[in-house]
């Protein structure tokens, strides 16, 4: 018995196709990279342009207790302290209690201060006025965390299209290089 071995080919390319390939890479990831960088960064400032236009059109003004007081809200620094006094505030309406600690009904109340008791001699339940006016502080502190959100979001979008932009330029540059 005879045993055979084949031998493998190694081949190689030519360095002048490796290097057209290398190039034609570089050219289209930096190509790429820019318009993703461009486009991110574009998409960034739109979106912090349309959150102040937003703010603004609102006409909000910090009260004079805030942490920022008596400023227009505009940015993510006055728009987190609008939320923080609005929260303030609501909890010293509530006696430091928030919505899901407050009963939901709450005895009704004569002009006299005293409960009202009904037919059966136990007292009328009425909806919890305090525990309701939770529901608008809720909305308005949400309404500005998003705002808050959206500007964080917008300097992401821009700091990575930055990013993206350098990364483009640093790719076309190279590839300048392999053809010198």
């Amino acid at each position: 018995m005879t045993a055979t071995v084949k031998s493998e080919k190694v081949v190689a390319f030519p360095a002048e196709k490796t290097t057209r390939f290398r190039r034609r890479l570089l050219a289209f990831v930096g190509v790429l990279s820019l318009v993703v960088g461009i486009g991110s960064f574009a998409g960034g400032t739109a979106g912090a342009v349309y959150t102040w236009n937003q703010a603004t059109v609102q006409n909000i003004v910090t009260p004079d207790d805030a942490a920022i007081p008596e400023t227009p809200v505009r940015g993510p620094f006055t728009m987190w302290a609008q939320s923080d006094i609005i929260t303030h505030h609501q909890l010293d309406a509530t006696e430091g209690l928030y919505y899901s600690e407050m009963a939901r009904q709450v005895p009704q109340i004569d002009e006299a201060g005293n409960p009202v008791i009904g037919e059966d001699g136990e007292p009328v339940m009425v909806p919890n006025a305090a525990r309701a006016s939770w529901i608008n502080a809720t909305t308005l502190t949400t309404a500005l965390n998003v705002g808050i959100l959206a500007y964080a979001l917008a300097a992401f979008a821009m700091v990575v299209g930055a990013t993206l932009v350098a990364s483009g330029v640093t790719f076309l540059s190279m590839r300048k290089a392999l053809i010198a």
